[in-house]
């Protein structure tokens, strides 16, 4: 395959535009444009073949436009098969043409597009090219009574007639939702961890277009990472505000939900953000409803706790149709060099894991707006979608989880791998002492406290990590001491698992001590898998099999939380 940009008016042989290099175009003996508005370097031309399009970067002074879109110096936009694309002023106008056989014959695309005419051979003078033929009148009866051509005209014409049938029959509450109870006035409001802007002229909608704010619709101007001031952004693509006009006049309600944890941290003041989000929104010229998590928690995505507050408290009391609606985000879980011009991969797949816990359908930024083909991404290897509540506990599945006389039971796995909640549903509810570090304070009050349950003749068991040799060691001498078997409890949640039920409980539950992710690698640093030479007596693997009684907190524990 190669790609070919066409000079319209057949001024100069085609240029070939090979794949993911950048060609630079303009005035030149390449394209033999003399016209002085038109700079030497006046675009940058990327052509991706996997996409059959091409990006056009203005790099000129004067304006380069494809179709309706006018780019200034520094915007880019695609160009796909059919558009064309004005150099410069509106003039010089080009196409693309993708071929998909580089077998085909060369000879006849050339000479089509060539610009010198052909010279008569008997005189040596120029004359004028041969125009394309015209159709005769009965070339044209002919098709016009082509029987497939008829039938599918008469197709249309119904499908049309029941289409205006149709939506004269609806009412008008069905056809134009948009229109129930528009915003009067712009309003924010603060909901602790979550603030909520609503755009004068803002309606309740059955379809919500749903955006991610940065790297989705805006981007830095200054091309770093990170904004350097308020004022460091842009539109990211000049297709935006047309796409989102276009939503609102078929009648979505548009909507931002962006994380922004600087301003919990003190990074970010809520107001500067709040006239940046303003500023945006004048910017697109559309009206826009914004959802802004401020936490870590329940409102940040990939967790539904934003999505949750549009449908039930902020769309006017209209039930949203999730298949009828959408959502947009750059954190997709791209890998590195994912397109042309795209080296660097995307920092976290949170924005397709939050339209995964919705099942909102889900396209990227260049998926949406620029019409690009998915692109490759990864999901995380945890997904606790897949979770079976009635798997096996634990194995070997004919070991028995108590004893009828005294031993030591010694935990091994990640915090937040379901320790404590195993051992107080299993173990203390059968009348076993407990030796929990983190109630305790220190290894050697854990040691004393089983000593002191093991010699009053009670069964005990030491909550804790206990990765490597030297913390079991502590335990297994221990039991030898009071004369009875010492068996490991062996928690088989991974570190996602850990992480995602730390998550959890950091959202559902209050008390806990709060465990970080170096604490979580730490443990895995450490961790050397235990074995019976150490001394125990069996080793039981026990699974993380959530159970819930509350349906709410299943379905939360089920949504990923982190991308």
């Amino acid at each position: 395959m190669r790609c070919l940009l066409i000079s319209q008016d057949k001024r100069h042989n085609p240029v070939v535009l090979p794949d993911g290099v950048t060609v630079v175009l303009g005035r030149g003996p390449e394209t033999l444009i003399t016209d002085k508005k038109c700079s030497r370097t006046q675009v940058e031309l990327l052509a991706n073949y996997a996409y059959r399009s091409v990006r056009v970067t203005q790099r000129g002074v004067n304006p380069t436009s494809v179709e309706e879109i006018h780019l200034r110096c520094g915007d880019s936009t695609t160009l796909q098969e059919g558009e064309i694309l004005c150099l410069v002023n509106g003039l010089y106008p080009y196409h693309i043409h993708f071929e998909q056989d580089s077998r085909s014959p060369k000879k006849n695309l050339l000479e089509f597009f060539s610009p010198r005419r052909p010279l008569n051979q008997d005189d040596g003078k120029a004359r004028p090219a041969k125009r394309p033929k015209v159709s005769s009148p009965s070339e044209e009866e002919e098709e016009e009574d082509d029987p497939s051509v008829l039938e599918k005209l008469r197709q249309l014409q119904e499908t049309a007639a029941q289409a205006e049938q149709a939506e004269q029959a609806d009412p008008p509450s069905r056809q134009t939702p948009s229109k129930l109870s528009p915003q009067p006035q712009d309003s924010w409001e603060d909901h602790g961890k979550l603030l909520v802007f609503t755009k004068k002229g803002v309606a309740p909608s059955a379809k919500i277009a749903g955006f991610d704010l940065d790297g989705t619709l805006i981007t830095t101007q200054s091309g770093k990472v990170f904004p350097t001031s308020p004022d460091d952004w842009k539109i990211l693509y000049p297709e935006v505000p047309r796409k989102l006009k276009q939503l609102l006049s078929e009648g979505y309600k548009i909507v931002i939900l962006t994380n922004q944890l600087g301003i919990s941290r003190g990074r970010l003041r809520p107001e500067v953000f709040k006239a940046k989000a303003e500023a945006v929104i004048e910017r697109l010229g559309v009206p826009v409803q914004v959802f802004v998590a401020t936490s870590s928690g329940m409102y940040r995505k990939p967790v539904l706790g934003m999505w949750d507050h549009l449908c039930k408290k902020a769309n006017g009391g209209l039930a949203v149709s999730v298949q009828d609606s959408v959502y947009v985000g750059d954190a997709a879980g791209r890998p590195a060099n994912w397109a042309p011009g795209h080296k660097k991969k995307d920092f976290s797949c949170s924005d397709r894991l939050f339209a995964l816990n919705a099942g909102l359908p889900f396209k990227t930024p260049e998926e949406y707006f620029l019409g690009w083909k998915e692109a490759p991404f990864t999901l995380p290897s945890f997904d606790p979608r897949a979770l079976d509540p009635k798997a096996r506990l634990y194995d070997p599945p004919d070991a028995c989880l108590t004893s009828s006389s005294p031993e030591l039971v010694v935990a091994v796995g990640f915090p937040a791998a379901g320790k404590s909640t195993f051992l107080k549903q299993h173990l203390v509810s059968a009348g076993y002492a407990c030796a929990n570090r983190d109630t305790l304070g220190s290894w050697q009050k854990c040691v004393a406290s089983a000593q002191a349950a093991l010699q009053a003749g009670k069964s005990t068991a030491v909550d804790n990590t206990n990765p490597d040799l030297d913390s079991r060691r502590r335990y297994i001498e221990c039991a030898k001491e009071a004369g009875v078997p010492c068996r490991c409890f062996l928690f088989t949640a991974s570190l996602e698992q850990a992480k995602h039920n730390n998550r959890f409980r950091e959202m559902t539950e209050k008390g806990h001590v709060p465990v970080n992710d170096p604490v979580l690698h730490s443990y895995k640093s450490k961790y050397v898998e235990p074995s019976l030479e150490e001394g125990f007596s069996e080793i039981l693997k026990i699974h993380f099999v959530p159970q819930f009684k509350d349906p709410q907190l299943e379905s939360l524990y089920r949504q990923f939380s982190e991308g």
